[in-house]
């Protein structure tokens, strides 16, 4: 089976269920765990916006004209505290206004480490899962995208922003309180979150006290003990025993490949046949 790979499609189970799509197609990965699987780029790179013939996937998916010119490549995805939609220069405004501007969460997440990180309403449990997070809960419920990147900010002043993917995959990170964390994390940004509700209004930025911490497992037969990187680029043929699936990762016994770094290559998933004496 092959097609032009995007990220892989999650479901929240017990553990979480992988899905890889490619074009039409959905292949159902859990059931090749423990079983060896080939991933084949044949070559081609298409732009996953405008279909274009690509050298190179720019910002997980794009050519480099899309990266240049639309709203969901532009730094302020990557930054949103940088929101430049009131100054008039936002690449597409309809596009800010059905996208940017709707509710988002800030939220924390124990991943490599406890983490802050920002995401809009429906794409949780999604964000939390393709960041190999093991537990997540919201702290905060905002208005605009912006406004959850200002938060971020206070927030990462006391937290890391940024997964440690070489340590999320190793597994073995302990649970935490969340609860106890968040208390504690929310009792040293209190001040500036309420400038942040001055500045934009009350109901603008809301804690979120409501909610239970989340825990998440993943499909993973055993846990690399070292992290080795693997690449289409440098090897169109991977081949391997499939250990896992864990974030947006495949681990392999010789190996772990970012399926979503390669979004918009063409690949042939094929599962090997066991060898018979």
């Amino acid at each position: 089976m092959h097609g032009f790979l995007k990220k892989m499609i999650t479901t929240l189970n017990d553990p979480v269920d992988y899905y890889l799509p490619l074009d039409d197609h959905e292949i159902h990965l859990n059931p090749h765990i423990g079983h060896r699987i080939q991933l084949a780029f044949l070559g081609q790179i298409r732009c996953s916006h405008c279909g274009r013939a690509s050298k190179k996937s720019f910002s997980q998916g794009y050519c480099y004209p899309c990266f240049k010119k639309l709203p969901q490549c532009d730094l302020c995805m990557v930054s949103p505290e940088r929101c430049h939609f009131d100054q008039g220069t936002c690449r597409d405004p309809e596009w800010g206004k059905d996208v940017c501007h709707q509710p988002h969460i800030v939220y924390l997440a124990n991943s490599s480490g406890i983490k802050v990180g920002i995401t809009k309403l429906n794409q949780i449990p999604t964000r939390w899962i393709d960041q190999g997070a093991i537990q997540a809960m919201p702290v905060l419920r905002v208005s605009t995208r912006q406004q959850s990147g200002l938060a971020e900010v206070i927030f990462k002043q006391h937290v890391a922003d940024k997964t440690h993917w070489q340590r999320m995959l190793k597994g073995g990170n302990p649970e935490l309180d969340l609860i106890a964390v968040r208390d504690e994390i929310m009792c040293k940004v209190a001040p500036e979150i309420e400038a942040l509700q001055q500045q934009f209004g009350l109901q603008a930025i809301q804690p979120v006290v409501d909610q239970r911490v989340q825990a998440i497992h993943y499909p993973v037969q055993q846990f690399p003990t070292k992290v080795k990187s693997l690449n289409f680029d440098k090897t169109p043929v991977i081949e391997g025993v499939l250990l896992g699936i864990k974030g947006q990762y495949l681990i392999f016994d010789n190996g772990v490949i970012n399926l979503r770094k390669f979004s918009s290559y063409e690949i042939k998933f094929e599962r090997i046949a066991a060898q018979t004496n």
